[in-house]
């Protein structure tokens, strides 16, 4: 694909800037343009951002109704009602369902949890939920990761007798459900000092705002922070702030001593001796435990991350990457659909926006096609099927552009929706849907930049191969855990030549294995997946130019390799 790269040199101010923080700090001027961009400016706010630390963390009572929502759960303990933990069938709400049970259940044993199911009961609380607390005997509800735009469900419930506690993250409507505590950093009426934490870090606080009211140590939470960096990882909210602090000790549990279900992943995974990384979670931990809520039931998943046996553990997780392995297999077919329907579209190229519905295709991977769509064309895009009577979809985004704005500008059309910037669902009449596609064009249209639906990377800096050092890769890696808002570096390096050893590897021969040199005469080993119809480039003996991150080396520990996101001919150079 023939990508735009994206680059503006550093002014002189920049650079000034940059060498003062050097000599302060001791790392690379390079990094400490980085560090710069990220709003980093001085020793302090540097070493604060290489060490997070746990007290770092915000007061939980600053959330709104946190002090209600303690309260409530305490007389429930106390009179020993009967406790309901309920969440959405995503890795998000999975993982926080698996959280809060997990640390209750340390010291309370009535307890359950329950997940909704995808295709009879559709997102967030339903009908059939509340009966089942009804039912069981349950008085008190904690709904995690959904349960904001509620109100008719959860007003079914009170009239039960049944009190809901709701902890989410989405964005609420003007009306609020009536629950005995909404706890959500998006109120209107927030105090709370960060707004994105994931349904699970919403989870994480409350029980320790809970912790806190019963004397027990903080140190009784961290075996929790695993799931909370699973969780943030994988519904890719901001890494930055309390996330970046709970990510950053969440990996380290997750190397160190995750629990035993998440253990069980990383064992199928085969990643038990790497030293894992957002990636890992974002492109094979998160993907499988996502799978048993698309195809099967996310209570699979919840089973297996509340499992304290690691035998049933494993069976469990094999169970779920047999569920990953069907939803793969679906994945690809409906994205080959997909893209058979969107080639047929006529004048694609004045389209800003993608809606597609298809009655046959799987509501539990919608989603998916839907990110696939805007990975290929780079449009937002909403991908629909039918639920009964009711056209169900998921929305995606492209960077910068709000999807969920655009969805809600729609919202007469539509019977319900939620979610956030870059990733939402919805649900309409199938009557509605042609509607709903030329109305959502017409608000993207209005409100897409240009650039944001072009093919384009951005560089975060211009390099030679002798800058990279190795205290250059130690420093660099200081900056993960790397998500939204804290980017993995894009660097380019200009007139490469092939060294002699580059080579189409792979399977079905689509990769290629680079080893390069520079204009400084250093040499570096680079990989550039999916790619090979450049070898002949590489191959010229031409010069050209490349962008890359930098990764460990999976062959020379520590040693970092060149993962190759684009490759032009060196006369392009000029165009950066």
């Amino acid at each position: 694909m023939d990508f735009k790269w994206n680059y503006v040199p550093p002014t002189s101010e920049l650079t000034e800037e940059a060498l003062e923080l050097s000599h302060a700090i001791g790392i690379s001027p390079i990094l400490c343009r980085l560090l710069i961009s990220r709003g980093i400016k001085n020793k302090e706010e540097a070493e604060k951002f290489f060490n997070p630390q746990l007290n770092e963390l915000h007061e939980p009572s600053l959330m709104p109704d946190m002090d209600i929502a303690v309260e409530r759960l305490n007389r429930a303990i106390e009179r020993n009602e009967r406790i309901l933990v309920y969440g959405d069938y995503d890795v998000d709400g999975t993982t926080a369902v698996a959280l809060v049970y997990n640390f209750l259940h340390h010291t309370y044993d009535n307890l359950d949890y329950y997940i909704p199911d995808r295709n009879n009961e559709g997102y967030g609380v339903s009908h059939k939920g509340v009966d089942y607390a009804y039912e069981t005997g349950v008085t008190l509800v904690i709904v995690l990761d959904c349960g904001i735009k509620a109100i008719e469900e959860i007003g079914y419930a009170k009239s039960k007798g049944i009190d809901f506690i709701v902890c989410d993250h989405h964005v609420p409507d003007d009306e609020l459900p009536p629950a005995v505590a909404i706890i959500n950093a998006k109120r209107r009426d927030n105090t709370y000092p960060f707004t994105h934490l994931s349904g699970c870090g919403v989870g994480f606080k409350f029980m320790q705002a809970y912790a806190l009211s019963n004397g027990i140590p903080f140190t009784e939470l961290l075996p929790l922070l695993d799931l909370v960096a699973v969780s943030t990882a994988s519904d890719i909210v901001p890494i930055i702030g309390e996330n970046r602090v709970l990510t950053y000790y969440g990996l380290q549990r997750l190397n160190s001593q995750p629990s035993i279900g998440l253990k069980a992943i990383i064992n199928i995974c085969k990643l038990e001796n790497k030293e894992l990384t957002i990636n890992d979670i974002i492109f094979k931990i998160g993907p499988r435990l996502n799978a048993s809520g698309r195809l099967y039931t996310g209570k699979e998943a919840v089973d297996l991350m509340v499992e304290t046996d690691y035998r049933r553990a494993l069976e469990l997780a094999n169970s779920i990457n047999m569920h990953n392995e069907e939803r793969k297999k679906q994945d690809k077919e409906m994205t080959k659909e997909a893209n058979e329907i969107v080639d047929s579209l006529e004048s694609l190229s004045q389209r800003r926006s993608i809606v597609l519905y298809n009655e046959e295709w799987n509501r539990g991977v919608i989603g998916i096609v839907a990110s696939r769509l805007t990975e290929i064309y780079y449009r937002p895009a909403v991908v629909l099927t039918r639920t009964g009577d009711v056209a169900t979809g998921s929305a995606r985004s492209v960077a910068g552009f709000d999807v969920y704005k655009a969805i809600e500008s729609c919202k007469e059309l539509l019977e319900n929706f939620g979610g956030h910037t870059y990733a939402a669902g919805l649900s309409m009449k199938v009557e509605n849907v042609d509607k709903f596609a030329r109305r959502f064009e017409d608000f993207v249209a209005a409100h897409i930049e240009p650039e944001q639906i072009s093919a384009t990377i951005d560089i975060d800096a211009e390099i030679g191969f002798n800058e990279i050092t190795p205290d250059f890769f130690r420093d660099l890696s200081r900056f993960q855990p790397f998500g939204p808002d804290n980017h993995k570096p894009v660097f380019c390096t200009r007139n490469v030549y092939d060294y002699g050893g580059s080579k189409v590897v792979g399977r079905g021969h689509e990769h290629i294995q680079l080893d390069l040199i520079d204009s400084t005469n250093n040499t570096r080993k680079g990989i550039a997946f999916g790619q090979n119809e450049q070898i002949s480039l590489i191959k010229t003996k031409s010069s050209f130019d490349i962008c890359y991150t930098l990764e460990e080396d999976n062959f020379r520990p520590g040693q970092p390799i060149l993962q190759i996101e684009n490759i032009k001919p060196s006369k392009a150079a000029s165009s950066l």
